[in-house]
């Protein structure tokens, strides 16, 4: 009997353990596919109503848009234009430099001297954040991302002898936050690296 309450119990956690995370794995993948769709319905609603995979196809004129612009930005004229717009009215946007800076990294595509992966002493802990700007000789502006969502978090002005460089690439950081921090050791590492390096 105790043998078969054994199996029992075994055999139960060994299930959670598999359909838990593909549960929980599908949840995000349905969140990420409402958040496409929201994004999308304004398309898909100047479209017909009798199209079909109306969804798929305001995703598409999404994407072509997207290349579009993209082409245009690579003009002389079209980088212009697009610097004037992001002067005058998209940096006015809060959060908007923020973001545009996450995407940039994250495409390998901003300045080097932006956003670099640190660790942060916040109270007892090490908080991974990226450091913004330098703001006087003592103190420097960090963004400490929320988890798993590294585009949302709060900004901290804070010493900055409490800073300690992360020597891994950005995109390495990008993936422990969204992963609820699974490879936090090679942020830790990557601390100790950055160290030995300016000793």
């Amino acid at each position: 009997m105790r043998s078969l309450a054994e199996f029992i119990k075994t055999t139960l956690i060994g299930g959670v353990l598999v359909v838990v995370p593909i549960y929980l794995i599908l949840l995000l993948i349905l969140k990420a596919l409402a958040g496409v769709m929201g994004l999308v319905s304004p398309i898909t609603q100047g479209l017909p109503q009798t199209l079909p995979l109306r969804e798929l196809l305001a995703i598409l004129i999404l994407i072509a848009a997207c290349f579009v612009c993209g082409v245009v930005v690579r003009t002389g004229p079209g980088l212009r234009a697009k610097n004037a717009f992001e002067r005058t009215v998209l940096e006015r946007i809060p959060g908007y430099a923020l973001i545009r800076g996450l995407t940039g990294r994250i495409a390998g595509k901003a300045e080097e001297d932006t956003f670099v992966v640190v660790l942060v002493e916040i109270e007892d802990a090490l908080v991974p954040a990226f450091l913004i700007e330098e703001c006087d000789d003592k103190h420097v502006a960090i963004f400490v991302p929320s988890v798993p969502t590294p585009a949302a978090g709060s900004i901290y002005i804070i010493e900055r002898a409490r800073v300690h460089p992360v020597d891994v690439p950005f995109t390495r950081a990008v993936s422990v936050i969204s992963k609820w921090g699974a490879g936090s050791k090679e942020l830790l590492a990557g601390m100790k690296r950055a160290g030995l390096r300016s000793t």
